[in-house]
C-alpha cells in the first residue's frame, strides 16, 4: 500500500462514511472553502492508480467507492508509525502516548482494562 496525501486521506475519510458516491458528493463533505470539481476528481483519479478507490460506470456518470477499509488504512499507518518512530516496538509507542499525551486517569484506566481484558483473552 501507498502513503496518502492529507488531501488524498481527506477524500478517502469522505469515501468511508459515504460508502459510495459521485465526485458532487464527495465535495459536498469537504469544508469550505470547496476545492474545484477538477480538483477533486484528480485527486479521485490518483487514488485509483494507488488502488484504494474504483468505480462503476452508469453511464457517464462514476460512482466512486473505496477499495480498502479504514481499519486496514488504519493498521498500515499505525505500523507505518511504529516502525519509522518506535523501532517497532508496541511497548515504545504506548509508553510515549501515555506520558506525552498528559493523559487523565479514566484515559488510563480505560487502556488498563483494554490490557486485562487482552490478558484475559490469552
Amino acid at each position: 500500500m501507498k502513503d496518502l496525501t492529507k488531501a488524498e486521506e481527506q477524500v478517502m475519510h469522505i469515501l468511508w462514511e459515504l460508502k459510495e458516491g459521485v465526485i458532487k458528493d464527495i465535495i459536498k463533505e469537504l469544508p469550505d472553502p470547496k476545492p474545484a470539481y477538477n480538483t477533486v476528481s484528480t485527486i479521485v483519479r490518483i487514488l485509483e492508480k494507488k488502488d484504494v478507490v474504483s468505480h462503476r460506470a452508469i453511464g457517464k456518470t462514476h460512482i466512486y467507492f473505496p477499495l480498502i477499509s479504514k481499519e486496514t488504512y488504519r493498521a498500515y499507518q499505525s505500523q507505518g508509525l511504529m516502525q519509522k518512530f518506535f523501532g517497532n516496538s508496541p511497548k515504545k509507542l504506548l509508553s510515549y502516548f501515555i506520558e506525552k499525551e498528559n493523559l487523565d486517569v479514566s484515559e488510563l484506566d480505560e487502556i488498563l482494562k483494554i490490557i486485562q481484558d487482552k490478558r484475559e483473552k490469552k
